[in-house]
């Protein structure tokens, strides 16, 4: 197996319980918290937003790309609500 040692999500924490976590969970709605999004941003120098769902070109994007990984894996979010997947839609008002 194949994995790979330069992302920097390797060395992000990846946790979801405790003080300095980097993820919701899943019932909070998915996604990563603003501390996670600062961390990455320090470590890769990238520039991640929060979500945006009040409207704009980035939620229009998300929106398609996650209702393709939804086909594509054949989720039905009517019928499994608690998919992370299905929870950061419902945070991005898809």
């Amino acid at each position: 197996m194949y994995i790979q040692t330069s992302s920097p999500f390797t060395k992000l924490r990846k946790t979801t319980k405790g003080k300095g976590r980097h993820f919701l969970t899943a019932k909070e709605g998915a996604g990563m918290t603003a501390a996670g999004r600062a961390a990455y941003n320090r470590e890769t120098g990238g520039n991640l937003k929060p979500p945006q769902p009040q409207g704009g070109k980035r939620k229009k994007s998300f929106c398609a790309r996650s209702r393709g990984q939804m086909k594509m894996h054949r989720i039905n979010c009517s019928k499994t609500p608690e998919k992370r997947i299905c929870a950061a839609r419902r945070r991005w008002k898809c």
